[in-house]
């Protein structure tokens, strides 16, 4: 220890801010020996509150925040005093012990308390509250934290902390250690929440080389699916080498050789897309992850398989047809959306595209009305439960999700419905086609059977799909499939400046704010530049100003939504302001810096089909149990139960990006919309947006940030093959 190094023993009473991925940590402490809570800096790796510390570090002094402890190395220890074992034990650390119980078996146990639970775990029946099936789980969690421990001080000593070792632990059980030492990259793909920087450092510290080919591997695939994460199907093979040296640091050749062996492997697939193989170029060849190539393949081959087969609906006169629905419809058909009902009588495969306001669903109940009177085979389905609720209410027809149209199965991690059990269907209706990925067209292909009518609705010009792919778009501009364009904004939909604005920022033009409004009472733009007067703004307008003026309810009618996470008006500060003014009181239960309370509105973060949540599904906390350290959340209704160390799955959500809303429609929305948003500032981001709110639309931001949006028509580039794909197969010359 040098000389200006010094030792500190405490235990974490509060967590003010934690990085999941570097681990950077800020902590109040309780040490021994001092009166206050000291505050400790560092990288801690996902600390728990009530973890004992010991740590090696020094003094600093930092000029706005005061005396802090810089942590330099520390590892976890149980402690040994009374008030110790209380706050270890009531931390959440042993399940079926909460901060009650643990001050109940220390008030009865005193210093004896350990060896009780060690030694004579039935004397816990002595306590008020413990029965025979507590002390048992009791037991077994005890059991269990000690070969926890072991893992936590084999993972600190590697530069990771506790709430990764229960995890670690719950995935690969006794097996652990070896697991990690086998091949410490695994982390990163089969544990939530541990990045490959993580896993790296953990490595690096095992003793893998830099240019290891293991370290290599990982780390291409690392950056594979973060380029599916932004929406990419393939990379090219040449970008994709600079940005993997550049992660790991090593020469190109090092990521090629890595490469061709995930390739050789089938890892990987690397497509040549050069129509001249006499002028080879690295930027035209393709790699894909193979998940993602045979699922790019599927849905081509799906989609001409589909085309090409006979209809099992029965034969439909379209002009009969037509006449007969006219006089069952409270309004005439405008021409486009005649020709779409002809067109889905006519055809195997039909896109129906268009705004708000167009038209749409009042065409998917026209074609429901006429099919239901040949046929009741007919499903309809959409991305999102909010969506095929939406669907549903709109039609009468039951609607699903595609997720639970296709059987989803928990145990076998796979969809029932497939090519050997297809859907039982002669008309299948999807809407919102532009949410759909790759992956789940792939699957939805697979399930549509050959004699099937498959008609995708949705707006092209939203953003695209959170997974990757662009699978709407590339199928309209792939000209293979038909489609009808719906341009034309019906009288009752003109009342609304929702909808009127939306297709204004979609031709590139201002919206009416303002004294010019001269319609509907729903779109509002508060000009501001100063950020915090913005995030001072938005609070106001949810929990005082829009439920007075309009009648909403704040926590379930009103929804922020936010071009970006980080910054003064991101989603992550957003949602820390909103959840004080909304739903103030203490958080009942913390992760890393996200505190929750009962009520709160909240969103899953990655698709979990054990528990059958998927990635931007929002819910309500119901119920927090410290002692059984559980979290219970509402997703319309149906139950679902989190472990505390499973809280990284969920953030608080009454600030969401726009990105996450998709599919989604919310009473009232408010949008801030800055220059510092500039990066991400285009126009189908600021139009998808707009187009979420039904009643009311709020804009808070600067003019000028409104303007560089609406102006900037380049859509992100994401590199698909399935255009390509589709007109290739279309013509014959396979996938």
């Amino acid at each position: 220890m040098s000389a200006m190094q010094t030792s500190l023993r405490g235990q974490i009473e509060r967590i003010t801010y934690t990085n999941d991925e570097d681990g950077y940590t800020i902590a109040k402490v309780r040490v021994e020996g001092r009166s206050e809570p000291v505050t400790v800096v560092g990288n801690l790796f996902s600390p728990m509150v009530g973890e004992v510390l010991e740590m090696t570090g020094e003094w600093s002094r930092h000029p706005r925040y005061g005396e802090q402890f810089r942590v330099e190395r520390h590892r976890s220890s149980v402690p040994a005093s009374v008030e110790g074992m209380r706050r270890y034990l009531g931390s959440g650390l042993i399940k079926g012990i909460g901060p009650v119980m643990a001050r109940r078996i220390v008030a009865r146990f005193g210093a004896r308390t350990f060896r009780v639970i060690e030694e004579e775990p039935g004397r816990l029946s002595e306590v008020q509250g413990i029965g025979r099936k507590r002390i048992e789980t009791i037991s077994r969690a005890w059991e269990e934290q000690k070969e926890i421990r072991d893992v936590m001080v084999f993972l600190q000593s590697h530069g990771m902390g506790s709430a990764h070792a229960a995890k670690i632990f719950k995935r690969y059980g006794s097996r652990s250690i070896q697991a990690i030492r086998k091949n410490p990259y695994r982390l990163a793909s089969d544990i939530f929440g541990i990045g490959f920087l993580t896993a790296d450092r953990v490595a690096r510290n095992l003793g893998v080389s830099r240019d290891s080919p293991l370290r290599a591997g990982a780390g291409i695939l690392h950056v594979l699916r973060g380029l599916a994460d932004e929406g990419h199907v393939y990379y090219p093979y040449e970008r994709l080498i600079k940005r993997c040296a550049a992660l790991l640091e090593v020469e190109d050749a090092v990521v090629r050789d890595a490469l061709g062996r995930a390739a050789a492997e089938g890892v990987v697939v690397i497509e040549d897309l050069n129509e001249n193989p006499q002028t080879c170029h690295g930027d035209h060849m393709a790699v894909y992850l193979a998940g993602y190539h045979r699922a790019e393949i599927g849905v081509a081959e799906g989609l001409v398989r589909l085309a090409r087969s006979p209809k099992s609906l029965r034969p439909i006169d379209a002009s009969k047809a037509m006449a007969w629905l006219q006089g069952r419809l409270p309004i005439r058909l405008a021409p486009g959306q005649r020709q779409a009902v002809k067109w889905v009588l006519d055809h195997k495969i039909l896109i129906i595209t268009g705004g708000p306001g167009t038209g749409k669903t009042t065409i998917i109940d026209a074609v429901l009305k006429i099919v239901s009177r040949v046929s009741r085979r007919i499903l309809l389905a959409a991305p999102t439960g909010r969506a095929a609720k939406r669907m549903s209410e709109a039609t009468g027809f039951q609607a699903k999700t595609i997720h639970r149209l296709l059987e989803f199965s928990p145990k076998t991690r796979r969809f029932q419905r497939d090519r050997e059990r297809p859907l039982e269907c002669d008309l299948l209706v999807v809407d919102e086609a532009s949410m759909i990925d790759t992956i789940l067209m792939h699957h939805l292909t697979k399930a549509v059977p050959d004699g099937a009518t498959l008609v995708l609705v949705g707006d092209r010009d939203q953003l695209p799909s959170v997974g990757a792919g662009n699978v709407l778009r590339d199928l309209i501009d792939s000209g293979v499939v038909p489609v009808v364009h719906l341009n034309e904004i019906f009288r009752q939909a003109r009342q609304s400046l929702i909808i009127v604005n939306a297709h204004r920022i979609n031709q590139g033009k201002m919206p009416h704010t303002g004294s010019d409004r001269g319609k509907g009472d729903d779109f509002y733009f508060i000009e501001q530049e100063d950020p915090a007067q913005v995030l001072r703004i938005i609070t106001e307008l949810a929990a005082k100003r829009i439920p007075r003026r309009f009648g909403l309810d704040p926590m379930e009618d009103i929804q922020v939504l936010t071009p970006m996470h980080r910054g003064l008006v991101g989603a992550d500060n957003l949602n820390a302001a909103l959840q004080d003014a909304l739903n103030p009181g203490p958080d009942a239960v913390s992760r890393g810096s996200r505190g929750f309370r009962v009520r709160d509105r909240v969103m899953q973060l990655r698709n979990n089909y054990e528990k059958d949540v998927f990635n931007g599904d929002i819910g309500r906390i119901a119920r927090i149990d410290p002692e059984t350290r559980q979290v219970e959340v509402l997703y319309d209704g149906r139950q679902v139960i989190y472990e505390y160390e499973d809280l990284d799955e969920i953030v608080p959500a009454y600030a969401v990006s726009i990105h996450k809303s998709q599919g989604s429609e919310y009473p009232a929305v408010i949008i801030p919309l800055l220059t510092q948003h500039f990066v991400m500032l285009q126009r189908n981001l600021i139009y998808t947006a707009v187009t979420r709110g039904r009643r009311l639309v709020v804009l808070v931001g600067s003019r000028k940030a409104l303007a560089v949006g609406i102006g900037n028509n380049r859509s992100v580039e994401r590199f698909t093959g399935l255009r390509r794909r589709l007109v290739s197969t279309w013509a014959g010359g396979g996938a």
